[in-house]
Formats: structure tokens, C-alpha cells, sequence
């Protein structure tokens, strides 16, 4: 496979896992909260009896590991690409910082009080703080997911409407100005 199929294969893997980080993020938002945070601790407890044979915690694990990854192997392959580069490394940048390390350092010891520690450890006004907390944090996760989305989307627009993704300035292909058509050999 060459570099330039390599690229675009990169890109839209990237992108699937970056939409479909997003989606489930915004869905999680939608769906799932109004029902986890309604009305704590009450509704902490039946998410704890709902959530057994699997929840999120199954879900974006493997999901975000599959972006990051995602994300640095298309930097690699992208950083001799001046019109990509940014765009990927931005995106890749903003999903380990809004999604990873906002959620170890931010939700995860949340998580620990709302979902692992037992029931009844901590009080019903901090599991009130704590709780309102998660969904404000929440946001960050969302629009953090919702431009990484953005910006990889970006990137692939850029590549296949540069040079139809058969190659780029880098690698000696030929580019002609956006309107003109070239000549059919």
C-alpha cells in the first residue's frame, strides 16, 4: 500500500472513530444523563441497578484508545502535508486533552463517588455537588469531541479535494488552480 492510499485510509478511520466518539458522546448527553443525573442520589442508584451488564465505561475505553491511536498515526502520515498537518495534530491534540485527560483527572475520581464507592458512603448533598459537577464538566467533553469531529472532517475534505487523495506537493504530484479542469490524457 502506498503512502498516499496509507494517508487516506488513516484519515477515514480517523474520522469514523472521531464521529462515532462524538455521536455516542452526544447521545450518552441526550439519552442517558437526563435519567443518570435527574434527580440525585435517587437517580444514581437506579443508574447503578441499570448499568450492570454494561454502560459507558465499556464503550469509550476502547473507542478513545482507538482515536488516540488513530489520531497519531495520521499526524505521522500527515506531517510532511502543510494543508493537513494542523488540522490533524489539532484535532489529535484536542480529543487526548478533552477527552482522556479531562476525564482522568476530572471524571474519573467522580465516577468514584457516584458509581464504585458503595451506597450510602458519601451524603445526598455531596452526591448532589458531585453530580452537577459531572454534567457541567460534560460540556468540555462534548465540545471537545464535537471539534476533533470537526477537524479531522476538515482534514479529509482538504486531502481528497487537493489532488482527488492521489497525492500531494510532497510527494511531486502535479496541483492546478480550484475551478480548472485538466485535460484528459
Amino acid at each position: 500500500m502506498n503512502r498516499t492510499t496509507l494517508t487516506t485510509v488513516s484519515l477515514v478511520v480517523l474520522v469514523w472513530a472521531a464521529m462515532l466518539s462524538f455521536g455516542g458522546v452526544a447521545a450518552e448527553t441526550v439519552m442517558l444523563y437526563p435519567n443518570v443525573f435527574g434527580d440525585p442520589p435517587a437517580s444514581l442508584e437506579r443508574a447503578r441497578e441499570f448499568l450492570v451488564a454494561g454502560g459507558p465505561s465499556d464503550y469509550f475505553p476502547p473507542l478513545g484508545a482507538s482515536v488516540v491511536l488513530a489520531g497519531l498515526v495520521t499526524t505521522v502520515l500527515t506531517w510532511r502535508e502543510p494543508r493537513l498537518r494542523w488540522w490533524v495534530a489539532g484535532a489529535a491534540a484536542v480529543y487526548v486533552t478533552c477527552e482522556f485527560l479531562f476525564s482522568v483527572l476530572f471524571f474519573w475520581p467522580r465516577n468514584e463517588i457516584m458509581f464504585v464507592d458503595p451506597v450510602g458512603t458519601h451524603s445526598p448533598e455531596v452526591l448532589r455537588r458531585v453530580a452537577g459537577e459531572f454534567v457541567a464538566g460534560h460540556r468540555v467533553r462534548l465540545a471537545g469531541g464535537a471539534a476533533t469531529a470537526v477537524l479531522v472532517f476538515t482534514a479529509l475534505l482538504r486531502w481528497v479535494r487537493a489532488d482527488g487523495g492521489r497525492g500531494s506537493a510532497t510527494t511531486g504530484s502535479r496541483s492546478q488552480a480550484p475551478g480548472t479542469t485538466r485535460p484528459v490524457s
